[in-house]
């Protein structure tokens, strides 16, 4: 079953002498992706193509010559109005900026004082301030009216006349985030720098230090330093008591004094009294084989991707030994990641560091990673607040094609800004950054994996909707992208400073805002408003995680679906646990009959997550008819859902294997800590500005969305 097949969206007029009844028997079709894709590229460099261009076109992609001259043809005047609406906001601005001068020159003038004598200053001095005032205002004028002229020649009218700017009420807001910017939000626009501390373009994807050319004696230190750093974690992953001991809540901790005893280091980064220690180790079955899984360890992107939630961006900086026999054995790497917690409140954390990889005998491997110091003398090393100290994995394969994964994180962590009062039981627990948070994030993504990688096609899950193993494999990998553009959308890395708006009004914690500009080919263009806020309440994160995942109580706190009721029509599981699975969900609202909502939720002993994003019909179909759908472009939002740490003890104890844990353990008391995160593409203009209009409506959403989740579980507004 296909979705909409006979949908009229976006039918191509034809512009011929044609009778109607012949324009009847005409069967309308979208253009595909492709060449949507092709033609927007042309018209980047072309927008007048000639007969010439046009009919190479219409070989190229199929289409008749009289369809490509009437698609650029719309699409010319499609960005003339786009350009109209941009400078009309220009002009307001530079309006707006005029008026606001004056005010505040007004005010100053009659509050002026004498600095010598405190009293009021000379008449002189005051006649000179008015003059200055006279022709400053003089020159902007002459700067306003010379725009003016320039953009009435332009739209073909006065300026005076153009028709003042609704603004937009939260309740009339549709499903699709994208109306946001079709609705043309009202109100005076500011540069995207004017909101402080945002980023005005997309984040940089590149390592924030590239370090010059190693030296020879260089990559000998650094094979020293990894040779010495896998015998350390070879010996931690090897002792149990007194090195490892047992914590309250089950999991193996790191004794500090023995630790030091058994390895001492002659410079210590604890003689910094802000610098405190996380060392912790688990170990778990895993479904991949050894040899897959240190391919994936050793490749940064595979790294990034089978990580997404906790890894915002790895990268190789240089391969000092690229190992023996084309395997990974003996392999040295010099790397950069960046790593994170799912909210704006708790900054990410970033390491330059060696990874080696030995196979120890036949199906074992080990991994280690331990942080390569710059000298002193760089620019750079004053930079590094996170050191790690030698960390990794054993590797150990199974006869069932099963691995055996033991894995010990050990970290010095230097607090340069206080760990937020929220954050503060789960950092200093290591249940944040910690090696149990990696171990079951591995697990779930294997099993993703698995689900991928399995060719039957299963009814039960799929509803007989999705009608191929190339249709389940594409939504799955529409709902990966969806997911790890989520997780970078709320990150605290150096390319999103956050903006607290002030006046919330609903917590202490306040909205975080940023803006970037996008141009990713599976994100919209233009500028993208991201905003967050982070929550405590008094309940199990199970409970919370249940609430979101259940499509029947999505009403209860979904504003923008206006009360509507929603209905799952796909499903694809994605592992053991019934809350990993994607959904695409059809909303009962006229309005928007063609749009569906595309849903992916995660969850595990560490946390959960509930991801998604309004995606029109014929994208949709794309994806589940196997075609590839990286070009599809999502802005999601969502919810992650993680436990506070002040479970009672009895949760997750240590008889509880790894795998058969489920997230918040089951009977423990605490309460969750939970971030809700929206995108709205502001504007389909890169050069446009931000409306502090759509910062006041993204406000309200989340004010409200927070509100309606704390009522559907009745607990208290405040």
């Amino acid at each position: 079953m296909e979705f909409g097949s006979g949908s009229p969206g976006d039918r191509h007029h034809h512009h011929d002498g044609s009778s109607d009844s012949q324009r009847r028997k005409k069967r309308y079709h979208r253009h595909t992706a492709n060449q949507i894709q092709r033609l927007e590229s042309m018209f980047k460099e072309c927008p007048h193509p000639d007969e010439k261009q046009r009919l190479q076109l219409s070989r190229e992609l199929g289409l008749a010559p009289r369809q490509i001259k009437f698609w650029f043809q719309n699409r010319r005047t499609q960005m003339k109005a786009q350009h109209e609406r941009a400078d009309n906001c220009a002009l307001r601005a530079e309006n707006d900026k005029i008026r606001c001068e004056n005010i505040a020159i007004r005010e100053a003038l009659k509050n002026v004082i004498c600095p010598s004598c405190g009293g009021p200053p000379m008449n002189d001095d005051c006649y000179f301030d008015e003059q200055k005032l006279r022709l400053e205002n003089a020159q902007l004028k002459e700067e306003l009216d010379r725009v003016s002229s320039i953009a009435a020649k332009y739209i073909g009218r006065p300026i005076s006349q153009l028709p003042p700017v609704q603004p937009i009420h939260i309740s009339s807001l549709d499903l699709s985030m994208g109306t946001f910017a079709s609705q043309g939000l009202g109100g005076p626009s500011l540069d995207l720098d004017l909101l402080p501390g945002s980023s005005s373009s997309s984040m940089p994807n590149v390592p924030p230090f590239q370090p010059p050319c190693l030296s020879d004696m260089d990559k000998s230190l650094m094979s020293d330093i990894a040779s010495n750093a896998m015998e350390e974690m070879i010996r931690l992953l090897q002792t149990n008591e007194p090195l490892w001991m047992k914590g309250a809540d089950g999991r193996d901790v790191l004794d500090l004094d023995s630790y030091e005893r058994m390895f001492p280091k002659a410079n210590s980064h604890l003689k910094n009294p802000n610098v405190h220690v996380e060392a912790s180790r688990d170990s778990g079955v895993v479904i991949m084989n050894g040899l897959t899984l240190v391919d994936m360890f050793m490749d940064p992107n595979k790294w990034m991707e089978l990580f997404s939630t906790i890894v915002t961006m790895a990268r190789t900086i240089e391969v000092i030994s690229s190992g023996m026999m084309g395997g990974h054995g003996g392999s040295l790497q010099l790397m950069y990641e960046e790593l994170q917690v799912l909210s704006p409140l708790v900054s990410t954390r970033e390491f330059y560091f060696l990874r080696y990889c030995q196979q120890i005998e036949q199906g074992l491997w080990a991994i280690v990673d331990v942080s390569y110091d710059f000298t002193q003398d760089n620019q750079f090393a004053p930079q590094f607040r996170s050191h790690r100290l030698p960390s990794g994995v054993f590797i150990q394969d199974m006869p069932n094609g099963y691995s055996k994964v033991t894995w010990i994180e050990h970290v010095e962590i230097e607090d340069k800004t206080p760990v937020h009062r929220l954050y503060r039981n789960i950092i200093y627990s290591g249940i944040a950054f910690g090696a149990q948070r990696w171990l079951t994030t591995l697990q779930r993504m294997c099993e993703r994996i698995a689900c991928l990688l399995v060719t039957g096609n299963s009814t039960r899950d799929l509803g007989g909707v999705i009608p191929s193993p190339e249709g389940k494999r594409s939504m799955m990998k529409l709902a990966q992208r969806m997911v790890t553009n989520f997780c970078a959308s709320i990150s605290s890395s150096a390319g999103h400073r956050w903006t607290t708006l002030s006046g919330s009004g609903m917590n202490e914690v306040g909205v975080r805002v940023t803006v970037h500009k996008s141009s990713d080919p599976g994100q919209p263009n233009g500028v993208v408003l991201s905003a967050a806020t982070t929550i405590w309440l008094p309940i199990p994160p199970q409970t919370v995680f249940n609430f979101f995942k259940d499509e029947k109580k999505r009403p209860q706190w979904d504003v923008l679906s206006n009360g509507n009721a929603v209905q799952e029509v796909a499903h694809i599981a994605n592992g053991s646990h019934p809350g990993n699975c994607i959904s695409v969900l059809r909303a009962f609202n006229s309005s928007q009959n063609n749009m569906l909502i595309l849903q992916e939720s995660c969850v595990d002993s560490s946390g959960s997550l509930v991801v998604y994003c309004p995606v029109d019909l014929p994208a949709i179909n794309i994806a589940m008819s196997g075609e590839d759908p990286s070009y599809i472009p999502l802005l999601p939002s969502g919810f992650t859902i993680s436990p506070d740490g002040q479970a009672d003890q009895d949760g997750g104890g240590a008889s509880t294997s790894t795998s058969s844990r489920v997230m918040g353990g089951g009977s423990g008391s605490g309460g969750s800590l939970i971030t809700v995160a929206f995108q709205i593409l502001v504007s389909s203009l890169p050069s446009a500005k931000l409306n502090m209009e759509s910062v006041t409506t993204v406000n309200s959403l989340i004010g409200n969305t927070v509100q309606h989740i704390k009522a559907a579980l009745n607990c208290p507004s405040s």
